[in-house]
């Protein structure tokens, strides 16, 4: 009897491993996220197995404010995240990833007031849902919290939810 339960774990268990995914082995693309994030950012993913992959992303930012702190704010970064991958069901996956980044402020106030313009980093989370269609074709929808330091960020937190469209190859 012990011999049959501990098969039917082993077989349940392996069921539930044994799920096909089919993640590319490369795809490139933009990742577009909300305004107050960096807007638009080009997205490069590289498979590194059969459910994980890294994502590098990066942003810019070329925005100017009219109100009465009117500012031009320039920004690039780079950001890296390491992803596993789980399959949902058909071509349907969910994903959650770590990593960080560097990046590069610059604003200038129109009335000449001093900003702490430099170099920050961050640390980022990332989770998120995708679809890869039969096409070289790969949209997703996540939401990364990003824990900073230095100029970029107010209160040390900034978060973005974006759609990503990648090519794949």
């Amino acid at each position: 009897m012990k011999k049959i339960i501990l098969s039917v774990i082993m077989l349940v268990g392996l069921a539930f491993t044994a799920q096909a995914q089919d993640i590319s082995k490369n795809a490139l693309g933009l990742r577009l996220g909300d305004n107050n994030g960096f807007g638009g950012e080009l997205s490069y993913q590289r498979a590194l197995g059969s459910n994980n992959r890294l994502e590098l992303d990066l942003g810019w930012r070329n925005r100017t404010n009219y109100n009465k702190d009117g500012y031009d704010d320039n920004a690039i970064k780079i950001a890296a995240l390491y992803q596993w991958v789980w399959n949902i069901d058909g071509g349907f996956n969910w994903y959650a990833g770590i990593g960080g980044g560097l990046g590069s402020d610059n604003r200038d106030y129109y009335d000449n007031r001093n900003y702490d313009n430099g170099v920050f980093a961050f640390a980022a989370g990332d989770i998120g849902i995708e679809y890869n269609f039969d096409i070289p074709l790969l949209i997703s929808l996540d939401f990364r919290p990003e824990f900073g330091s230095n100029t970029y960020y107010k209160n040390n937190y900034g978060s973005d939810v974006a759609l990503g469209l990648r090519y794949q190859f």
